[in-house]
């Protein structure tokens, strides 16, 4: 075999590998971006469904910390300085993490390290927010985890909860 077929070989192997990987995944990769107060932000997150699994307390612990998604971290990204919960976070990429807990009251993590790979690369030290949020319950179930970006901030929507972060 001469060297091009070799090369086109080992490109056709690649690309195979890539698309294998992208497609064979159950939890999408998905982006939201929009703009609040002149503040663009971004949230990339893996979205899996709820497929009739009980999901707040078995799939997702209770009082642990969760990657907020699938696979790889979810990421939140903002280009100027933001205020959650009247506390200052510097515009950067942030890994953000969530600790789910039965009280209704739900702990939030942006966290410096915002390549880790699940929940295991977490560490405290990494925090640069950790901040209290309400969930509120909600009647309709969304099954596909989903973030939006509104007027008030960044909302979080899986099976019937909804997780408003408020930015300022």
């Amino acid at each position: 075999m001469d060297k091009l077929m070799i090369n086109n070989l080992k490109l056709t192997i690649v690309l195979l590998l890539v698309a294998t990987v992208t497609f064979a995944q159950k939890s999408p990769r998905k982006q939201t971006t929009g703009k609040l107060n002149e503040v663009s932000i971004s949230v990339d997150y893996g979205s899996p469904s709820v497929k009739d699994r009980v999901i707040w307390g078995n799939l997702v612990p209770f009082d642990k910390v969760w990657r907020a998604g699938a696979n790889e971290n979810t990421t939140i990204s903002f280009d100027k300085d933001v205020s959650i919960n009247e506390e200052m976070i510097p515009a950067g990429k942030y890994g953000f993490f969530i600790i789910p807990s039965e009280s209704g009251v739900w702990e939030v993590i942006f966290s410096k390290k915002n390549d880790a790979w699940g929940s295991n690369g977490y560490s405290q030290d990494n925090d640069q927010l950790r901040v209290k949020i309400n969930v509120s319950m909600v009647q309709n179930s969304t099954e596909k985890l989903t973030y939006t970006i509104d007027n008030e901030g960044i909302l979080f929507s899986w099976e019937k909860v909804s997780l408003l972060i408020p930015i300022n």
